[in-house]
């Protein structure tokens, strides 16, 4: 479930919008405590139950888009609860409702162990505190009155990530988190978030520095046919991108090299798993370290364009710009060298933009870096259809079958079965967003509503052999192994 409140999305563009503006005005320190007063001016509360509280979550908020942890707590997880927002949220998972006819069977208070359930005066009462949610009381009941109160973001989790303290409040355990980000857009209180890197990737722009964008595949598409990535490119330079590059360049080369692994392992009888999402390597990392010599080697498309443009110049910044959370964890893995110094969504870039008075404008669909395999690499399946290009331009064996996992649920499944030794295709395709990149937390549109454009500007794109494609770029002057 993802929920589409316009006022929960126009607060946060909104905080994004004003922290922007100020780091690019200098005056960040001076302002960051003015926001929340000019954001909600009072006397009345508009969203919350007092204007004390609502300034509060807007003053986390600034300090997530300013990179730091919202309660001061410091955590090196990327997503993160606005404490302030989840207070709001119901606590007992198991309420009687309405349809209550206080029986005289009393099935759900003789079905329950713990002594949780009382009569009260209209219905059957839970005690929260003695409630242990095993769920008895709402199978016994003839009435069907008792519902079960999942919270979103509890439910759309793909790792049990999400638990709850004394007080309600949401807790994210890192060790489970795979940073996927699906809480952040399914909580209805607009309690979870992430880190953003605008403050920093501003300060650098306004010091000279040389910061080069990465707009990613899943890019086109998003904002209409007529907003091509040259449209992208003018843009970021107007705002003080000293270049920019397209990522479907880095999906042709991960591909190259994932071929050349697949290849191999095909004829070793090994079983790999690709390696481009980061929240796919997250739940390999985390949950399935036993698969880990199965992962490819191959670094991400994002990656491979960072080592790329540090090869030519090692004092470079690479910023990637798309739809995703986990890449924002992918630029924080020290262990991988040469990664994206940062990642920031369309929201923040936006964000950045609008401070500075930029606007994506129409252009000429005449700026490619990549083969078309390269473009659709954002998508479910596009990752697979890359790397079986790559094997047949290479003369290879492509009677392969692969998992194509659409979603976090299917990618945990295959992992699974691989684990057990029982997955009967040779390779996975892991995408922990239902779609592809495209369907990446923080994208601007759906999938369905970008397909349309998304094939209009795919389609308009030259026909390129990937590893003829390849030959344009300097790939002998840095590395795509991971490590």
């Amino acid at each position: 479930m993802v929920t589409n409140d316009a006022t929960i999305l126009r607060l946060k563009h909104d905080v994004l919008y004003e922290v922007a503006k100020a780091a690019w005005e200098g005056n960040l320190d001076e302002k960051r405590e003015q926001i929340p007063y000019s954001m909600i001016p009072g006397p009345q509360a508009i969203y919350r139950c007092c204007i004390y509280k609502e300034r509060e979550i807007i003053r986390q908020r600034v300090r997530l888009a300013e990179g730091k942890c919202p309660t001061g707590k410091d955590t090196s997880n990327v997503v993160q609860v606005i404490n302030a927002a989840c207070e709001e949220c119901p606590i007992a998972s198991y309420i009687v409702t309405d349809n209550c006819r206080k029986c005289m069977g009393k099935a759900c208070q003789n079905s329950c162990n713990f002594g949780a359930i009382s009569m009260g005066r209209e219905r059957a009462y839970i005690e929260p505190g003695k409630c242990k949610e095993c769920g008895k009381c709402s199978q016994a009941c003839p009435y069907n009155a008792i519902a079960h109160l999942e919270r979103p973001c509890k439910k759309i989790c793909p790792v049990d990530a999400i638990t709850y303290d004394e007080y309600g409040i949401c807790v994210i355990d890192e060790k489970k988190c795979i940073q996927c980000g699906a809480c952040i857009h399914s909580c209805p209180f607009g309690a979870i978030g992430s880190k953003t890197f605008m403050v920093d990737v501003i300060r650098l722009i306004k010091a000279g520095k040389r910061v080069v964008a990465m707009v990613a595949p899943a890019t086109e598409g998003q904002f209409g046919p007529d907003i091509t990535m040259a449209s992208w490119k003018i843009a970021l330079k107007q705002l003080g991108f000293a270049d920019m590059i397209e990522v479907g360049l880095g999906g042709d080369m991960t591909a190259a090299y994932e071929a050349e692994e697949w290849a191999q392992a095909h004829k070793e009888g090994k079983k790999m798993t690709t390696s481009c999402c980061p929240a796919f390597v997250n739940m390999i990392k985390q949950h399935f370290p036993m698969l880990l010599e199965n992962m490819s080697t191959t670094v991400s498309p994002m990656c491979a364009v960072s080592r790329m443009i540090k090869s030519g110049d090692p004092d470079t910044v690479t910023v990637f710009i798309g739809p995703c959370i986990a890449k924002k964890s992918e630029s924080l893995d020290l262990n991988v060298k040469g990664n994206a110094d940062y990642a920031m969504t369309f929201g923040e870039i936006r964000a950045m933009m609008r401070a500075k008075g930029v606007e994506l404008q129409p252009a000429e669909n005449d700026y490619q870096e990549s083969s078309v395999f390269g473009k659709r690499f954002g998508n479910g399946g596009g990752v697979t259809a890359a790397v079986l290009e790559c094997l047949k331009e290479m003369d290879e064996n492509t009677d392969v079958k692969v998992a194509r996992c659409n979603g976090a649920a299917e990618c945990k499944k295959a992992l699974l079965l691989m684990k057990v030794g029982k997955l009967p295709e040779d390779f996975v395709e892991g995408m922990a967003c239902v779609g592809g990149c495209v369907g990446g937390p923080s994208r601007h549109k759906t999938e369905t509503e970008a397909k349309k454009a998304r094939e209009q500007l795919i389609g308009s794109a030259e026909e390129r052999h990937v590893l003829e494609n390849l030959k344009k770029y300097p790939m002998d002057e840095f590395s795509m192994h991971r490590h």
